[in-house]
């Protein structure tokens, strides 16, 4: 059976965004869960479109979120160059081919004499196809004027593809089209035909902007006797109203800008994936690995996602859970880039433990910032907090506070464990005429310094006596 050969190929004209991101997953999903190849190749044929430093952008993105080609810059291949503008001999080759067979002409034409073919076709209320004024002469091509196809046929097409089913067009679909631009470079209609051929690509996924091209494109595949490749069209990302399509207004976004929010390259990938694809049960968050084993263009639907940003937030907060359970190191460096602590900060010996208990009350990365920040650099304490939002009663307070000093004092070290603490406090409480729930409250306060926090029974072993008994006291201090 053939090896499946699937293909990514960006332009570098700017950065790259999720619509080709999730093009360039489902591609790679597909090769590497065959034991296939996925190759990238670059597609910078509009010289006048392409952006500096946009084509490291690219790699560096892909590579962030791991999806490693096997062949393609900076990697190599039996089938290379990878960059289309260094493969300029070829396309040239295969246009000499068209020409010698009677399927490629020199467009004679300025630009003023095909506006007013197309004015002339508007007056006429008719379409404006070329291949209504193609020049009764041939001319020599000499690599620097446009070079058009003929169509060698009208005919209807027929194709399937692996998301949409049987598609099908009329010979309507038909014109001549560029293949050599004037400039010397090819058009996409052209060069990716021959690119594809040549790169054996075995898979061709892309956006359902293309399905009216086809024809175009198998039209060309028969002038030039080669293979089809199997197609597959994956629906557009709608914005979160849905309609149309993802833009900047609906807060679009490229990879590198949300790398630089702080979404894990894990969250990113999930959610693209799930963006017109699941595995037809409810899972939704789903591991790099469990993607391998479950993708299938299969389940790929035709109509379009919505992107939801809550969305992405949501799932990166758990994959961002899962690496703290599994992989803390890695957690402290995302920290340190992604939020205000330095890895001195985190250098806790106990860092398992505490991200763990700020994970608790957390529902976002900016809200376990905040719960990590009760361990390691806390707030300054707003008297207000107790008086005001907890009890009314200051002397009750201070009461609590000094009552709870006192037992905590008698726990050693070794003691000084949540269920001890618990129990130690507990029993305090139920000798006392305090209320329950304002003495609790009162002493997470004056712990964590913040309205919300973990248990704190687990805060209060996790800071140890120490730090304990000296926030208590400082409150105390304060009130007194």
């Amino acid at each position: 059976m053939t090896k499946i050969r699937t293909r990514f190929a960006p332009s570098p004209t700017g950065d790259l965004h999720v619509g080709g991101l999730r093009t360039a997953l489902f591609a790679w999903l597909l090769a590497k869960q065959n034991d296939g190849q996925f190759i990238l190749r670059i597609e910078d044929t509009d010289k006048q479109r392409e952006e500096v430093g946009s084509l490291e952008q690219i790699q560096e993105s892909l590579k962030w979120l791991g999806l490693d080609w096997d062949e393609g810059p900076t990697v190599g291949g039996d089938h290379g160059p990878y960059l289309q503008s260094e493969r300029l001999e070829i396309y040239h080759e295969f246009a000499e081919k068209l020409i010698t067979a009677g399927h490629a002409y020199v467009d004679p034409y300025t630009k003023e004499e095909l506006e007013a073919f197309r004015n002339q076709a508007k007056a006429d209320k008719s379409p404006f196809l070329f291949r209504n004024h193609r020049p009764d002469q041939s001319i020599s091509w000499d690599k620097k004027q446009t070079l058009r196809f003929r169509v060698p046929k009208l005919k209807s097409y027929e194709w399937s593809d692996l998301v949409r089913g049987q598609l099908s067009a009329g010979e309507e679909a038909l014109d001549d089209f560029v293949l050599i631009k004037a400039d010397g470079y090819p058009t996409y209609n052209f060069a990716h035909v021959v690119d594809d051929h040549l790169m054996n690509i075995t898979h061709v996924i892309r956006g359902e902007e293309f399905i009216a091209s086809v024809p175009k494109f198998l039209s060309l595949m028969d002038a030039l006797e080669i293979e089809r490749p199997l197609f597959a069209t994956v629906p557009p990302i709608l914005g979160k109203s849905g309609g149309k399509k993802l833009s900047k207004r609906d807060g679009a976004t490229s990879v590198a800008e949300y790398q630089e929010q702080g979404i894990l390259s894990e969250s990113l990938l999930n959610y693209l994936a799930s963006l017109g694809w699941n595995d037809g049960t409810e899972q939704e968050v789903f591991s790099r690995e469990e993607l391998l084993n479950k993708f299938s263009l299969s389940r790929v639907q035709s109509s379009g996602a919505r992107f939801d940003h809550e969305k992405l937030q949501w799932l990166n907060w758990q994959h961002l859970k899962i690496l703290i359970d599994s992989n803390p190191k890695k957690l402290v460096e995302f920290l340190d880039t992604h939020t205000d602590f330095t890895k001195s900060q985190l250098s806790l010996e106990n860092f398992d433990q505490v991200s763990i208990l700020a994970s608790t009350k957390a529902s976002s990365l900016e809200e376990f910032s905040k719960q990590l920040a009760i361990f390691i650099d806390p707030n300054e304490l707003d008297i207000k907090l107790l008086i005001n939002d907890l009890s009314p009663d200051k002397d009750q307070i201070i009461k609590t506070l000094s009552s709870s000093i006192t037992a905590l004092e008698q726990l050693s070290g070794a003691e000084f464990k949540a269920e001890l603490i618990q129990s130690k406090l507990k029993e305090l409480q139920d000798e006392s005429d305090l209320d329950p729930r304002g003495f609790f409250s009162s002493l997470r306060a004056a712990i964590s310094r913040s309205k919300v926090s973990p248990s704190l029974f687990e805060m209060l072993e996790v800071l140890g006596p120490q730090v304990s008994l000296s926030r208590l006291k400082q409150t105390l201090d304060q009130l007194q």
